[in-house]
């Protein structure tokens, strides 16, 4: 067995340490714990993790590369955030990608899978009847996480993973609009219904739809909240 260096133990620990804080203030980026033009002071963020400021300005880079901060001249970094518009443009690139997936998973997916799903529905018809927006929430994550596997690729797991963190709270306030949990799951149920027969086509139909619903729901949410007024919720909504 080969023994690591003590230099590659320290690579690694610093690795696993810039990581960590990355994955923090990313977090609380997307989770808007970290609002945008919010300054990011490396001083600062040193004490607050307790390390030198050098994982600190990794980790920030690592951020600039996502596009979570830019650096400003006589500012230094800033939270650049998620902007409705990344959100819009997220949705429309799931919705491709989801049509795919679910064309796949209705080849690929497997009787033990399908019941998963169909206990996911189950369930969240019954907290639909309960008006639980956060336990439909929860499930809401499993349907699709089950149908991300059932696709049996890889390479739309990276690529759907990589993206589903930047629009968590966008998808929360889509359906936390009343009404939109009901539509959601009905939408869920006819998804489901085209997995069991196989029929690849309208599950791509059908997934590409709820994915506009969830966009078309959003954007309302959003001018709702511009204007002052609740956000309606017709019947092709999310």
């Amino acid at each position: 067995m080969t023994v690591p260096r003590r230099g590659e133990n320290v690579q690694a620990g610093r690795e696993v340490l810039r990581n960590s804080i990355f994955c923090q203030l990313r977090d609380d980026i997307l989770k808007g714990r970290l609002a945008p033009g919010e300054g990011l002071v490396e001083v600062k963020l040193a004490a607050q993790y307790g390390v030198s400021r050098t994982p600190i300005r990794e980790a920030l880079r690592q951020l600039e590369l996502e596009g979570l901060v830019r650096y400003l001249p006589n500012r230094g970094v800033v939270v650049e955030g998620i902007t409705i518009q990344d959100v819009e443009d997220i949705f429309v690139i799931r919705e491709h990608l989801e049509s795919l997936e679910a064309s796949w998973a209705a080849r690929r997916i497997t009787e033990e899978e399908l019941k998963k799903l169909q206990e996911v529905v189950e369930l969240q018809e019954f907290y639909v009847a309960k008006d639980d927006v956060e336990q439909i929430t929860v499930l809401d994550t499993e349907f699709h996480r089950i149908l991300l596997e059932a696709s049996k690729s890889k390479a739309l797991r990276y690529a759907l993973g990589s993206m589903l963190d930047y629009v968590e709270q966008a998808r929360l306030r889509s359906l936390s609009v009343p009404g939109r949990i009901h539509y959601s799951v009905k939408e869920h149920l006819g998804i489901f219904e085209a997995l069991k027969v196989h029929d690849s086509d309208l599950a791509a139909r059908r997934i590409a739809q709820h994915m506009a619903n969830a966009r078309a729901n959003l954007l309302r949410f959003v001018e709702g909240k511009k204007e002052g007024a609740a956000a309606p919720c017709g019947g092709s909504v999310q």
